[in-house]
Parts: structure tokens; sequence; C-alpha cells
């Protein structure tokens, strides 16, 4: 089953909402002065990468996608920006019939981007285009940072799956698009269920302490849960003595055992400590998996360790200490008019901070070197450079209203493994660093 054919809405009855109140008045005041239809081109980038990133990730264009065309101004909503007073009539009018009708370019979703990168171009009136400025935010910058902490953890992982588990530290909606996110970026499971009826994403789970400690016995919880759902299960076997539970749990299933969970302790000692045991008893194809508040670098520490899976909660959902990437949505260039000819005059913001851009309708694409490995992002507002053409990164998303451009999460995951493989090997140190390759503008 192909999860974008259950044609599954938002949580709300519109994604109009998902927006600050100025965006409202500034489409008031354009209407008023006449300026609402003139033709503009707004940008989605980062003027930096988290501190000590080497690379962002981009995450969530498919869903960005589902929420500008569930932009809608229904009779709740407008209903409410009535009774509040937040908007006039001719706005509120102008608002019963949106319906976004330009165009959206975009760097594929899993590719990786830079400082400057333009990542989202969106295109059309003033008044349609600034509208979306929030939602597009919102989703891009939870779940880019999502993904970029999920590629650091696959890549400290190396060959060995990672789980997504980390829906109970996070709001339940965020969790699901977390748990996409993290697939994007390199995990091979989830634990949470909506995710997995919503995004097809494969679904793993057990057992918890809870289940041992119901029981009279340890032995009691295992076989329960053995008998329920079978001798390749996972067993937990840090609540009471781990040794004696891994016996434990061998007499029971037998060494067709599948795994045991570890969630405690010093997860390299026990680690080894347990594959030892489990050789001994003959369970030497039972797995063992850890988890217990692991980011990258415990991840990474555990690499000499007889692991052969990890579970992921908190510092996942948390972004690994970067919750958002600071993207910004700026308004790069505008006509004189709404007529399709009138030339586009470049508009930057300039000020002081580190909170100026750069004007103009861009360009990027991504220079290799001579072993095919990338070494610059260039980005522009003229001609494309000879030898660039064929590089581009920005593909169509959106045509005059009409998503021409969706994938399946799995292209999307392979594209990221691509792209992050094709990065200098510096990419994947964890130490902090600079971008792994500079941002050029020509």
């Amino acid at each position: 089953m192909n999860p974008a054919d259950l044609g599954l809405p938002v949580d709300v009855p519109s994604t109009a909402l998902f927006t600050d109140q100025y965006e409202l008045t500034m489409l008031q005041a354009a209407l008023a002065a006449g300026t609402a239809e003139r033709r503009s081109v707004f940008e989605v980038f980062t003027r930096r990468l988290p501190e000590g990133r080497r690379y962002g990730v981009v995450a969530g264009t498919g869903r960005v996608l589902d929420a500008v065309e569930n932009f809608r101004f229904d009779a709740a909503v407008l209903g409410f920006l009535r009774e509040r007073r937040i908007v006039d009539e001719p706005t509120l009018e102008w608002l019963a019939s949106y319906r976004f009708s330009g165009d959206i370019w975009g760097y594929p979703e899993g590719e990786v981007y830079f400082p400057g990168s333009p990542l989202l171009r969106v295109e059309g009136s003033f008044a349609e285009c600034v509208l979306l400025e929030t939602v597009i935010l919102s989703i891009l910058n939870h779940d880019s940072a999502i993904a970029a902490a999920a590629s650091r953890m696959s890549s400290a992982a190396g060959s060995r799956p990672l789980i997504e588990m980390g829906a109970r530290r996070t709001h339940e909606l965020a969790a699901v698009a977390a748990a996409r996110a993290a697939y994007v970026g390199g995990f091979a499971t989830t634990s949470d269920l909506a995710a997995g009826f919503r995004h097809g994403i494969p679904t793993v789970g057990t057992s918890a302490h809870a289940f041992t400690l119901l029981h009279d016995t340890e032995r009691d919880a295992f076989q329960a849960q053995v008998d329920s759902l079978g001798r390749g299960t996972t067993l937990l076997v840090d609540t009471y003595d781990v040794a004696e539970a891994v016996r434990m749990a061998v007499e029971v299933a037998g060494p067709e055992l599948g795994a045991v969970r570890i969630d405690s302790g010093d997860l390299l000692l026990v680690a080894h400590r347990v594959r030892q045991q489990l050789d001994e008893l003959g369970a030497t194809d039972t797995k063992i998996v850890v988890t217990s508040d692991l980011d990258e670098y415990a991840i990474a520490s555990l690499a000499a360790a007889p692991v052969d899976a990890y579970g992921v909660g908190t510092q996942l959902v948390t972004g690994s200490g970067h919750p958002t990437c600071s993207m910004v949505y700026k308004l790069v260039a505008r006509a004189e008019s709404a007529d399709p000819a009138a030339p586009l005059a470049p508009v930057a913001k300039k000020s002081t901070g580190g909170k100026t851009s750069i004007g103009g309708r861009k360009w990027a694409a991504r220079r290799l070197d001579e072993h095919g490995v990338a070494e610059a992002e260039v980005i522009g507002t003229g001609p494309v450079p000879a030898g660039l053409e064929d590089r581009q990164l920005l593909v169509e998303l959106i045509k005059g209203g009409q998503v021409v451009a969706r994938e399946s999460l799995d292209v999307v995951r392979d594209r990221h493994a691509a792209a992050r493989a094709g990065l200098p090997l510096s990419a994947n140190q964890l130490s902090r660093g600079e971008p792994v390759i500079p941002t050029e503008y020509v």
C-alpha cells in the first residue's frame, strides 16, 4: 500500500491557521494598497548550520506539499477571523477563495544543504505567497532538524539498524513527523504506530519493564511473551539482574531467541558480557539491542561493542541539541505589477547583526571534484556557468498550484544516503567543525 493513496486529512480541518497573524494583516494592507497581486519570489534558506554541524538535511518537503494543498479558509476559519476582527471584510472575501496557484521549486527531499542554499522557492502573487511563510518554516525547520540528527546517528551506527522510539518525548503529532524525518535520515523502523499508518514506515515493539513487573516472576513474564510472540521476540533483560535474566531468557526461548534488549547500565561493558553469555549458552544468533538516552556520540562509542541495533528516543526527537535549523522565508524578488511579463527586481533586507539577505531569484548547483566528490555549493542569480547545468539542485514541486513531485519515503531515504555518500569523508566526523563544503556565490 502506498501511504499517499490513503488520502489522509491533516489533523485539523485546514492548515490555514498554521500561521502568524501578521501574515494576514500584511495581506490586508497590501490589498488596500493595490500591491497584493505583484508577482513575487520568496526563498527559504538558513544563514548558518547549527553549531558544529557539517551539513544539513532537507526533510518535510512532502508534508509541505500536503500543507499547501490543504491551505483553505473554510467557514469555521473565516468565522474565527471575523469574530476576532483580525482582518476586514474585503480581506475575508479574498481569503474565502484562496487557493495557491503559483509555482514552488526546491531541493528534493533527502538532499543535503549548506548555508545560503535556496531550499525552497515560492513564486506567485505576494498575497498568495506571503500567507505560506509560517506553515512552510514550521514543517521544514522541525523535520530537517530531526533528519540531520538522524543522519548523524545513522552515520555513527554504520550498518547497524536504528529504531526510532521518541514518541513519548514530544508532542503527539510532532512524534509522527519526527518518525518520518528519522526514516529519511536513515532510521530503519519506528515504534510509533501512527507513523506506520500515515507514512508506511516499518514498526516494531515488544515489551517494557511494566510487563515484567506485572508477573509474579521474570520467568513468567518471559514465558508469556514467548508464548504470545514466538521465540524470535526480543526480551528485555535489565529489570532485575541482567546475567540471570539472560540465562532465563535462553532457557525459556531456547537458542532461537531473537534478541535481548538492554536499557540501562554501562552499555559497552554490559553488551560484551551479555554477548559472551549468549554465546556460551548456545544462542549465537541472538541479537543485542541497546537503548537508554542514546545520541550520535553514545552510538559512536559503542562501535566496538557487540551491539546489533540501537533504539533512540529523546535525543532524536529534540534534534540532538539542535531542535530547529533557523531557516527563514524571505522575499528576494518582486515585480511592479501582476503582469507575467513584468521584470522581477531583486530585493533584500539590509541590516546589522548578521541578518542580511541576498536579493534575486536563485539557482543552486553542487560542483564536484575530479573524483566525483562534492567540493562546493554554488549559488547564483544569473546564467548558470558551463559545467554546472546538469548539477542543478532545485526541482519543480508545484506548478500552477498543482503538486507535480510526490515521492515515496523510500525514494527520499535512498536519495539522502546517496547525497551523504557524495560528500567528503569528513562529513561523517562527529567532532565540531565548519560546513564540509563552502558556499560560493556567482
